[in-house]
């Protein structure tokens, strides 16, 4: 029988080499079946579990480098600093001063959380509010529910709906391209992007976003397919 030493190496071998490990990499580390095991060796490593697939997946707390939501992502497993997805989207909306639609957070989570929501809001630990014909999310307490729901409302009213189909000002499509150049994004999604610049503040769509991608030629273009006639 290993020691709690040597099962604790093992642990750091297999992260080293994978860096996230599903239940299955854990027994076969530790060379037991025991998730009790398994838990009492990680829990003195700190680890933190998958907010997506179930969270059927594994990491050590060191080894995320985050993103500025907090958010870390590998081979297509999602993490969050905060640990549970529940966690997380109650700190996303918190920290919006606009508070969040779904379809923002789903942009900035990369997945649907219409379930988590309504958890949420049964335990109340998040309001929400029917703002353009959506449910705008809000933080619990009053005073910041208050002041998230005038700050969207001030730009729903910015935004009239012609210019919501139009351009976007210099200065927003400025913002816009300083979110792809910085980094902020995993990857090149208008949803995404448009999620983020909301909780900055910045008042912009998705399909504005998208515009701009098309005007700057940011928008991924398949390759064109070579005939066996062109090969030659």
């Amino acid at each position: 029988m290993s020691t709690p030493d040597e099962d604790r190496q093992a642990l750091s071998r297999l992260f080293q080499r994978r860096k996230i490990a599903d239940r299955d990499h854990l027994f076969a580390a530790l060379d037991t079946r025991s998730r009790m095991t398994v838990f009492r060796r990680l829990s003195p490593m700190g680890y933190l579990s998958s907010y997506s697939h179930a969270g059927r997946y594994y990491t050590l707390r060191d080894i995320p480098v985050f993103d500025p939501d907090g958010l870390w992502q590998h081979a297509g497993v999602l993490f969050s600093r905060d640990g549970t997805l529940k966690k997380t989207v109650v700190r996303l909306v918190e920290e919006a001063d606009a508070g969040q639609f779904h379809r923002e957070l789903h942009g900035r989570l990369r997945l649907r959380v219409h379930n988590t929501l309504a958890d949420l809001i049964a335990q109340q630990r998040l309001g929400r509010e029917a703002v353009d014909g959506e449910y705008l999310y809000v933080g619990h307490d009053g005073v910041r529910a208050a002041a998230q729901i005038a700050r969207r409302v001030e730009m729903g009213r910015a935004l009239t709906p012609a210019v919501k189909e139009r351009a976007l000002a210099s200065a927003a499509v400025i913002e816009v391209l300083l979110e792809i150049i910085h980094g902020t994004v995993m990857r090149l999604d208008a949803l995404d992007v448009a999620a983020r610049l909301v909780a900055r503040g910045v008042a912009v769509t998705s399909a504005q976003v998208e515009e701009v991608f098309r005007r700057y030629g940011l928008v991924k273009k398949t390759a064109p397919s070579r005939s066996r006639r062109s090969r030659r």
